[in-house]
């Protein structure tokens, strides 16, 4: 019977951390964590590059939402409309399915992206990326061009995906 149980616990636990299974507001702003973001590349920017001088590249995909931000993988970024001062209010469990877009050196622009948006603010001693004060995050059960989550409603707020002007996509 407990290994019933502990799959059942399990299942709980797997359904809770889905896109739109939780929204507490559990773990944003003001409570940290030391666990390293599950989607990070190999240069800790959130890309797989090989370690270059440049940091990570911000790219534009198209989706049934339009023209959109993605990193030079094709992962949709999306926004958290929670955050209105350009800076990060996702951490623990919310930066666990939200893991951050971070950058080693200043991000690059792709085709369609504006340099001059382009930026970063500090999120738990590293580079986070954001785009016209947006931080950027993925949807960590995501892959290339996917787009699984606009509009969801978790952590207390929206995760939208960013058009290349710079908005929050409604």
């Amino acid at each position: 019977m407990t290994g019933a149980l502990a799959f059942t616990a399990t299942v709980a636990v797997v359904a809770l951390a889905g896109c739109g299974g939780d929204d507490s507001s559990d773990d944003v702003a003001g409570t940290t964590t030391t666990e390293e973001s599950k989607r990070a590349g190999s240069d800790g920017g959130g890309s797989k590059r090989a370690a270059q001088p440049d940091g990570s590249l911000v790219d534009v995909g198209d989706s049934e939402f339009g023209k959109i931000l993605v990193d030079d993988e094709g992962r949709t970024l999306y926004a958290f409309d929670k955050e209105t001062a350009g800076r990060s209010e996702c951490f623990g469990a919310c930066a666990e399915a939200w893991p951050p877009f971070y950058t080693k050196g200043e991000p690059q622009a792709g085709k369609g992206v504006d340099q001059a948006q382009l930026g970063t603010t500090d999120h738990e001693g590293k580079d986070l990326v954001t785009y016209d004060g947006h931080p950027l995050y993925y949807y960590v059960d995501e892959g290339p061009n996917e787009v699984l989550c606009q509009g969801v409603d978790e952590f207390g707020g929206l995760w939208l995906v960013v058009s290349p002007q710079g908005d929050p996509v409604q």
